[in-house]
């Protein structure tokens, strides 16, 4: 039952001449599909609606093939044979009463046009504005142009009309989309009567609403995404003329979808932002205007939620990341099991799949954009086979997600730990700075296998292959981890790096309390969070810390999480030395030696200590005493053994919970040979 705290949650609000059934609205955001995997994209919507979204959008959508964002995969609806395609989506997004809304985006400044091979456009003319520094410029916009792009929106709203859309979007926020460029003096340096005052540099917005309106009359609602600040300096779109821009134009669309200036600003990860953390911008905006308005802030609690509407803040609470954690967030609060809820950790690992070009990802829900292509359901398990138990060895987020999931089909689980902590690897990572809410990994899945009466934990059962035999279980998941290397090996270096005596400690060393002191090297060969994580941490205990990578970059693959900036700055403000594109060629007991990966010169640093951030070794020893008893198995009752997660490859925390998952999907299961695992969209041949 419902906590009537929440009653004002699920009140039914009018967007236009429509009506939300409800204040939860998933605001438009990518997921690596867009024109490549249609039906992926379309399964993924469709499940949000079961989970009880008022609102469901799109991710971009580029609307003409005058701008496009190659190598990103967004949607495309250039012409009509882009209808059936977000036609599915848009159906799926309605199957339970929710409105299906499409964000539609020219990308401007934004669009180096690598596909198409058209001259890119933009409001102002100059270089291409993207996350790779394109050795492209865009020509400005004539005003025969600005015509024809107001027709070109015209005709993507009726295409979006005829796929069966209820909302459109216009995109102008983050950075991205010709209506922010317009509204900033930072991209519009126009002197005509687009440029210059803020009532002209807002009329390109009033003209293709009007348009739009007259296109599609009274049967869709219009809203449009602005930006709360660019924070840019004085030349940027600020949160004050912001405000003017909404006082001036109050009741233009149907909706004001507010969100942060750029997308690492508004979609920061959880070291960086809290929930909620845009609300000081947002506030008072609600009282320019008589149309609704739908803000973001990664907002998990239901508490907050509920706050952000009674005080009149928000009249729609706008996801994307937890609608992607937890797509029956809803529900879950309607029904009153806030308990179940998979609250999103703000990881940022769902952004690499649009910044990599992939499949997205979450580390907190394995079944993300497996919908389709895997006929996976969040809240639903496939049937239990014929075997009656599994034991699996390990309880980090592989183990723990192997678990919870065995348990849902009706399996009976042991699960047996060596310490007399749940987590593993997360167990301690959650202790690092910035890291807590990483922690809901264990916790989430802790609590649910608590209240399965078909999991039984043994805490300091550190087990060997003959204690296994002698268990009788029929299935064994050996989930037993991994553990980062000392010696360097990684990409740089494919053999130990030569130490003649130097202290080594490894990021298992921190995470255990055994602290280097005095003037500490970071070496990270890794790439992602932990080498900027154990810098800081470091320099928070007073260590003289000096991270060096052979990296451009500090932290490099972390600019697929929308942190690498942030963790610079982080970094640089705790005194911590970064030296880039450096190698470390070996360790003495004064110091180490320095090499330029592009040269090769050497050069000596001195230090007292190195932290060495490589690669990490799989602890599958278990696995491999196992292997090597296969012989006994049958007579031990044991149908099968398997390595999962970090202990069969290490990856991060995302792929470590997908193969728990996967492990418990796909027990006693019949063999698919050499079929593909999933299905996938092949491209139609044209004559």
């Amino acid at each position: 039952m419902r906590d009537p705290r929440y009653d004002i949650l699920f009140q039914p609000q009018a967007i236009g001449p429509l009506i939300a059934k409800n204040r939860f609205y998933q605001v438009p955001h990518c997921n690596g599909a867009g024109y490549r995997d249609p039906s992926a994209a379309a399964a993924m919507r469709g499940i949000k609606a079961e989970g009880g979204w008022g609102v469901i959008f799109t991710e971009q959508t580029e609307m003409h093939h005058t701008s496009e964002i190659t190598p990103f995969i967004e949607l495309r609806l250039w012409e009509d044979q882009d209808i059936p395609a977000i036609a599915k989506m848009a159906a799926a997004m309605k199957t339970h009463g929710g409105l299906a809304g499409i964000q539609l985006a020219y990308s401007g400044i934004n669009g180096p046009n690598f596909y198409t091979k058209e001259v890119p456009m933009a409001v102002s003319p100059g270089p291409i504005r993207t996350f790779t520094n394109d050795p492209v410029q865009a020509r400005g916009l004539d005003k025969t142009d600005i015509k024809n792009l107001r027709r070109w929106f015209v005709n993507a709203a009726k295409r979006s009309q005829l796929a069966g859309f209820d909302l459109i979007c216009l995109y102008g926020a983050h950075g991205f989309g010709i209506f922010q460029h317009f509204l900033s003096r930072a991209t519009n340096q126009r002197s005509d009567e687009y440029g210059g005052s803020l009532e002209n540099r807002s009329r390109f917005a009033r003209e293709v609403l009007a348009d739009m309106r007259d296109a599609v009359g009274d049967t869709m609602a219009l809203t449009m995404r602005v930006s709360l600040d660019e924070q840019i300096g004085k030349l940027g779109f600020s949160n004050a003329e912001l405000r003017d821009f909404i006082a001036m134009n109050g009741d233009l669309p149907d909706l004001w979808d507010l969100a942060q200036g750029t997308w690492e600003d508004c979609s920061g990860p959880s070291r960086f932002k809290e929930e909620a953390a845009q609300e000081t911008l947002v506030k008072g905006i609600r009282e320019l205007t008589t149309r609704p308005v739908v803000g973001v802030g990664r907002f998990t609690s239901p508490d907050v939620m509920a706050k952000m509407i009674r005080q009149g803040t928000l009249d729609f609470i706008g996801c994307a990341r937890p609608s992607i954690a937890d797509p029956f967030l809803p529900k879950k609060i309607e029904e009153g099991r806030i308990e179940d809820i998979r609250e999103c950790i703000g990881c940022n690992i769902c952004v690499t799949g649009d910044m990599t070009q992939s499949i997205s990802r979450c580390t907190q829900h394995p079944t993300f954009m497996e919908e389709w292509r895997k006929g996976w359901h969040p809240e639903k398990m496939n049937a239990k086979g014929p075997s009656q138990n599994v034991l699996i060895v390990g309880t980090g987020p592989a183990g723990l997600e192997a678990a919870r999931a065995l348990s849902l089909r009706g399996y009976d689980v042991a699960l047996a730990e060596a310490t007399t902590t749940l987590g593993g690897r997360v167990a301690k990572e959650r202790l690092l700075p910035g890291l807590s809410a990483w922690g809901r990994v264990a916790d989430y899945r802790a609590y649910q296998i608590s209240q399965r009466p078909n999991v039984d934990t043994y805490f300091d059962s550190r087990l060997s292959a003959e204690d296994i035999l002698g268990f009788g279980f029929q299935h064994v998941a050996i989930a037993t981890g991994a553990l980062w290397r000392a010696d360097g090996v990684a990409r740089m270096h494919v053999e130990p790096i030569p130490n003649m005596g130097l202290p080594v400690y490894t990021p298992d060393d921190l995470m255990a309390g055994r602290l280097p002191t005095g003037r500490v090297t970071v070496f990270d060969d890794d790439h992602y969070y932990m080498g900027g994580v154990l810098a800081e941490l470091l320099a928070q205990t007073g260590c003289e810390v000096t991270l060096v990578t052979p990296s451009a970059y500090v932290s490099d693959w972390t600019l697929n999480t929308l942190e690498q900036a942030s963790i610079h700055r982080r970094l640089v403000a705790a005194g911590v030395k970064i030296v880039l594109n450096t190698g470390l060629a070996s360790m003495q007991s004064d110091g180490i030696t320095t090499t330029c990966v592009y040269t090769g010169t050497e050069s000596h640093m001195d230090t007292e200590a190195v932290v060495m951030v490589a690669s990490r070794t799989a602890q599958d020893q278990l696995y491999r005493d196992l292997q090597a008893r296969a012989a006994d198995w049958a007579d031990a009752g044991i149908q099968s053994v398997k390595v999962i997660g970090d202990a069969c490859a290490p990856g991060p925390i995302a792929w470590a919970t997908y193969a728990g998952h996967r492990y418990a999907r796909e027990l006693d299961m019949p063999d698919i040979g050499d079929a593909l695992p999933f299905r996938r969209e092949v491209t139609a041949l044209q004559d």
